[in-house]
C-alpha cells in the first residue's frame, strides 16, 4: 500500500513524539490503530461485495448459456420429432 521503510517510520513517531508530548503518545497511537482497524474491515468488506458480486453474474451467465444449449437441444429434437421417419425408415 505505502511503501515506508523502517526510518520512515522511525522519522514520524519521533515528530509525534515532540508534538503531542510523551503523556498523549499512548492515546494518540492506539486512537491510529483504531482507525487503521476500520479502514481495513471496510476494504475487505468492499473485496468481499465485490466478489460475490462477481461469482453471481458469472453463475447468471452459465445459467443462460445452460438454457440457451437446453432450448437448442429441444428445438433439434422437436423439429426431428415433426419432420417424421427419413426416407428408407420404418415407423
Amino acid at each position: 500500500m505505502f511503501d515506508l521503510g523502517f526510518w520512515e517510520i522511525a522519522v514520524v513517531c519521533v515528530i509525534a513524539l515532540l508534538v503531542v508530548g510523551p503523556s498523549r503518545l499512548p492515546v494518540l497511537a492506539r486512537n491510529i490503530g483504531l482507525w487503521v482497524g476500520r479502514a481495513r474491515r471496510m476494504v475487505d468488506e468492499v473485496k468481499r461485495d465485490i466478489d460475490r458480486e462477481i461469482r453471481e453474474s458469472e453463475l447468471q451467465e452459465v445459467k443462460k448459456e445452460a438454457e440457451d444449449a437446453a432450448r437448442n437441444i429441444g428445438d433439434f429434437v422437436n423439429k426431428d420429432v415433426t419432420a417424421g421417419p427419413a426416407d428408407g425408415e420404418k415407423k
